[in-house]
């Protein structure tokens, strides 16, 4: 299993106390000669390096500021005095005053802290049970032994959720697990700590807590009465392996959640760039919804002079794109040329021609971008725009678009800085918006994926806070974490947009210059987005990472999409109600006493069937005409969204004729064809407010 990503969050495992456990396989075989398993988190450590964390080891020294420097995650394993148990033989198992005083520091700060503590934890010799104490949680000397629901023998304990009606975010797709001569926790009244985990009714110690979680400060802390469930021998036994990372998921939250501090572009800090962006800003001003300038109220010096300030700072920059050099060069013969004309609509196809930044996608490579354009989600008027754009192309994004997902017109992009066009939600850069006489060059397709992942956190977050929608905890983690969405739409976008072009696709794929029922584009674009989970699920094995796909598609096309936009043909929209109609009608999402759940087992599941659903209709669509191929798919659209009242294609009122006149069909269609579910018109008027809010921020 390989993680093509770079590691999000940084875990310290302790092993310089005496620990009898150790994560290096060399150091467990020692320990251990003849069942290494049993003292080895090797399987524990590799199943965080898979996912979205690095893994560091704490061989020798003390716990203080410096060696929790980079430390998102501290993980104490259960350590001994050498008189009980075989340990790693280094330092001392009592922490020091100093190293509980930076333990308590670290998590009060916003660290997480797991502690793996054990059954008569008192005889031990290490004071274990003092770090859990300074959050709240106390650690019994104990050993729980259960005779009529144990595992194999009575030391083999169960442990059962603490509450029958709500589940902590740590036990979500966790449903059994077994600890092995347990002890027993106690939360103290006054702490903000929760038990997640207690043993059964029939336990000697009856239900006594196993599992508990505390927040304290900005962090956040667990601990568990066992340390043996995340051995190599056991972790894999039950549901270990998910308790564990949705230990560490949920413990890394806080940091997960920090915001990533932006890279500093030496461009856009320049002088060259402030004058080019300001000079740009100017003409903006002044230009006409198609581009021109009206010399009869503007005067031609005052343009003259904008253009010319714009040219020498186009030259200025010129050094520091040189992989850009035709392109500027164009680009200021565009200017010329456009001045030379008297300033009419502007014609910039010969630059656009030369603007190619697909054809050099290295990670944190920056283009200069200026045309006039229209900014889409912002405004259809074509203005001038000036941008400094990075590339993100990180070595697995490379790897995935060269071997599998083909896409030579894919760019994604994040936005440095800009003139006031992009100031709207527009997260796209896109060759058919640039004013041209003519067709124009098509060679890439620009994503801002940081724009888009700040736009689904923001909306999808405040929609999931509304609808209390319980999160498991990488998911929640996804939810939060800048980088991380960023990734997931860059993956996401990838397969996304070369779906367009593969497939059973009856028509043309992204159906430009076609004039077709609307539901036809909503079918499009939610066809890609379910072959972008289906084939990112292809890739969990090797590359966990992938599953997000998933969750960015069903974020994003039920909380976002439908409530945006105008609701006159908004196939986006519509994909999002279609998906929520079939999840809803399959069970897989239900809404429960005012709240939102979703069977997190059988979702991809039921994501696929409705991409089967959807493919089975393109495959029969190549042997239809194109009408009865348009009713078919109102059809299938009508089996999960309820068509407009006044809808003309319901089978009683559709018109009985086939292809006399195609456009006669389409201008039956009711702008607002499938109108918004009672669901959708409650969700909209919560989020609103915020949304708009956001948006004029």
């Amino acid at each position: 299993m390989r993680n093509f990503r770079s590691a999000s969050v940084r875990v310290l495992f302790d092993e310089a106390h005496q620990q009898a456990w150790s994560t290096r396989p060399t150091v467990a075989a020692v320990m251990q000669p003849a069942h290494p398993a049993d003292s080895s988190y090797a399987a524990a450590a590799e199943a965080l390096r898979s996912h979205d964390f690095d893994v560091a080891i704490l061989e020798t020294g003390l716990i203080d500021s410096g060696s929790l420097a980079g430390c998102d995650v501290l993980v104490l394993p259960h350590l001994s005095s050498p008189k009980y148990e075989v340990t790693t033989a280094v330092g001392s198992p009592i922490y020091t005053s100093d190293e509980l005083a930076a333990i308590r520091e670290f998590v009060g700060n916003g660290g997480g802290l797991v502690v793996l503590a054990e059954s008569e934890q008192d005889k031990y010799g290490n004071n274990l049970a003092d770090v859990a104490s300074m959050f709240g949680i106390t650690v019994e000397h104990r050993s729980v032994q259960d005779y009529s629901t144990h595992h194999q023998a009575p030391s083999w304990i169960h442990g059962v959720p603490s509450d029958s009606r709500s589940t902590h975010p740590i036990l979500k797709g966790v449903a059994e697990t077994v600890f092995y001569r347990a002890g027993s926790l106690t939360v103290q009244p006054d702490a903000d700590a929760v038990v997640v985990l207690t043993t059964t009714a029939s336990a000697s110690a009856s239900h006594a807590p196993l599992l508990a979680a505390a927040s304290y400060g900005a962090g956040r802390v667990v601990v568990f009465a066992d340390s043996d469930l995340f051995g190599d021998d056991c972790i894999d036994a039950f549901d270990h392996r998910q308790l564990w990372l949705n230990t560490l998921y949920f413990c890394a939250y806080p940091s997960f959640a920090a915001s990533s501090p932006l890279l500093p572009s030496a461009v856009a800090a320049s002088g060259e760039w402030k004058r080019l962006k300001a000079a740009t800003d100017r003409l903006r001003l002044l230009q006409n919804p198609d581009g021109s300038v009206d010399l009869t109220s503007v005067e031609a010096a005052t343009v003259d002079k904008l253009v010319a300030e714009m040219t020498i700072e186009i030259d200025n920059l010129r050094a520091s794109f040189q992989h850009e050099g035709q392109y500027l060069e164009a680009v200021t013969n565009d200017l010329r040329r456009w001045s030379d004309a008297g300033y009419g609509k502007p014609d910039f196809g010969p630059s656009l021609a030369l603007f190619r930044p697909e054809r050099d996608r290295r990670d944190g490579i920056e283009h200069l971008v200026v045309f006039p354009m229209y900014t889409p989600n912002g405004s259809l008027d074509v203005r001038f725009e000036a941008l400094v754009v990075r590339v993100p192309w990180p070595e697995w994004i490379d790897e995935l678009e060269r071997n599998q997902f083909d896409n030579a017109k894919f760019v994604p992009v994040h936005l440095v800085d800009n003139t006031a066009g992009y100031d709207s939600e527009c997260a796209v850069l896109f060759p058919e918006t640039v004013s041209v006489d003519g067709p124009a060059a098509n060679h890439f397709g620009g994503i801002f994926c940081d724009r888009e992942a700040e736009r689904y956190r923001r909306v999808a977050g405040r929609a999931i806070e509304t609808t209390g929608l319980q999160l498991p905890p990488d998911i929640a983690a996804l939810l939060s974490s800048e980088p991380m969405t960023q990734d997931m739409f860059e993956l996401w976008d990838l397969i996304h947009d070369r779906a367009h072009s593969h497939g059973e696709l009856p028509f043309d794929p992204f159906m430009i210059r076609q004039r077709l029922p609307f539901w036809m584009y909503s079918l499009e674009e939610l066809r890609c987005d379910l072959t972008a989970c289906h084939e990112a699920a292809k890739l969990e094995d090797e590359f966990p990472f992938a599953r997000y796909v998933q969750f960015g598609v069903l974020f994003d096309r039920l909380f976002r999409f439908p409530v945006t936009g105008s609701r006159v043909r908004n196939y986006d929209g519509l994909a999002g109600q279609i998906l929520f109609g079939f999840l809803h009608s399959e069970g897989v999402l239900t809404w429960r006493d005012n709240t939102l759940l979703i069977d997190w087992d059988v979702l991809p599941e039921a994501i696929n069937r409705l991409r089967l659903e959807i493919e089975q209709l393109y495959r029969a669509g190549i042997s239809s005409t194109k009408v009865r191929y348009w009713i078919a798919a109102h059809d299938l659209v009508s089996r999960y969204v309820q068509p407009n009242l006044a809808s003309n294609w319901v089978p009683d009122r559709r018109a009985d004729r086939d292809e006399a006149d195609h456009k006669a069909w389409v201008t039956m269609v009711h702008p607002d064809e499938f109108p918004l579910s009672m669901f959708y018109q409650s969700l909209q008027g919560k989020l609103a407010p915020f949304v708009e809010r956001e948006v004029a921020a």
